[in-house]
């Protein structure tokens, strides 16, 4: 599987010079600061032909929305995360989303889909989120049912924590599973990873 790779939140210059340096096929940019649309038109010189998603984190407003989703359209960002605050999006409601919204905060588990109807067009699983396995792959199916795209996303863990999320890495369009490549040091055993290529669990790390 390909995974994205994340652009920690930093000056537009330092984030253009990682893009840059890690050469990476699919990147995702933390944003939701002052000076994003700097940012995301430094990424995008920097790495012309990368996908690029882009997770706000909660930090744009209802005021500056439009003008980052246009922006956004404007460098051709496949996916957004969590422009809103999880408790303030209600200004994603008849919106025209030029670029898919993908629910983060706003979203854990089945309970969360009635909560998305007209603001959000993907969901991004985490297993942390969902509470493990069995409800992820019952989130993902009622996903598919309501014709939204899938995100399969991590936490910053261990590859023990990745290896069962690729178990749903097929049926989604977006896979952010980069989490033992932000850590000092992984656990023994741990995935494979080529570049942005992630590789099957050895039995030695999950059995």
């Amino acid at each position: 599987m390909t995974t994205a790779y994340t652009l920690s939140l930093d000056t537009p210059q330092k984030m253009a010079a990682a893009a840059k340096e890690s050469a990476r096929p699919i990147l995702k940019l933390k944003v939701g600061a002052a000076g994003d649309l700097e940012r995301l038109h430094a990424v995008r010189a920097a790495a012309p032909d990368a996908m690029l998603i882009v997770d706000a984190n909660e930090g744009w407003s209802a005021k500056n929305l439009r003008e980052n989703l246009k922006a956004c359209a404007k460098e051709k960002v496949a996916l957004i995360e969590q422009p809103l605050p999880a408790d303030d999006d209600d200004a994603l409601r008849g919106i025209d989303r030029i670029v898919p919204i993908c629910a983060d905060e706003s979203f854990h588990d089945r309970t969360s889909f009635a909560k998305l109807d007209g603001k959000y067009d993907a969901v991004n699983i985490k297993l942390d989120k969902t509470g493990g396995l069995t409800e992820a792959i019952l989130v993902a199916q009622e996903a598919e049912a309501r014709g939204m795209q899938i995100m399969i996303g991590c936490m910053v863990s261990t590859s023990l924590a990745m290896a069962p999320a690729l178990l749903l890495a097929n049926r989604a369009k977006f896979i952010d599973l980069d989490g033992p490549l932000l850590l000092a040091k992984d656990r023994e055993h741990g995935l494979r990873y080529e570049g942005s290529t992630v590789f099957p669990p050895t039995p030695a790390l999950w059995g």
